[in-house]
């Protein structure tokens, strides 16, 4: 992934998990938030020491092991159920949710996505197919005959 994707990978270490959250979850000017300021809103919800560089520790996997307190501010600051955290399900659904609000930041895809809205289900269903031919060219895969 470029330095620009705002992709979630499908997130399965907890520093996965909390870098995907930095990565896509922006503030109101898209602009991302930082360690200290996310930091600080999580010592304010807890009550408890939670510095900039254990954040940036766990999102780097140099620490791994939060308490339940501090994976709960996490998860209010940044507006995810606390199951992402912790269940594995979960956890792997909101990723799918998060790569798809990265997606939609890009104003192109946005825009084909407001568009397809009007189509009926077998204009969605042409469009779907013509990305996936796209796509599988794009990647330099042989594309499928029907």
């Amino acid at each position: 992934m470029g330095e620009n994707d705002s992709r979630a990978p499908s997130a399965s270490t907890l520093a996965d998990k909390i870098d995907a959250l930095f990565r896509v979850v922006r503030r109101p000017n898209r602009e991302p938030y930082s360690h200290e300021e996310v930091a600080r809103a999580c010592r304010e919800a807890t009550g408890e020491s939670f510095s900039a560089t254990y954040l940036w520790q766990l999102r780097t996997g140099r620490r791994d092991n939060p308490t339940k307190r501090h994976l709960e501010a996490l998860a209010q600051f940044f507006d995810v159920p606390v199951g992402y955290f912790f269940d594995d399900e979960q956890g792997a659904a909101i990723a799918k949710e998060l790569e798809l609000l990265g997606a939609l930041r890009d104003a192109g895809v946005r825009s084909m996505a407001l568009r397809a809205v009007n189509l009926s289900p077998e204009g969605a269903a042409t469009i779907s197919d013509m990305i996936d031919v796209l796509a599988r060219r794009e990647r330099g895969s042989p594309s499928r005959e029907p």
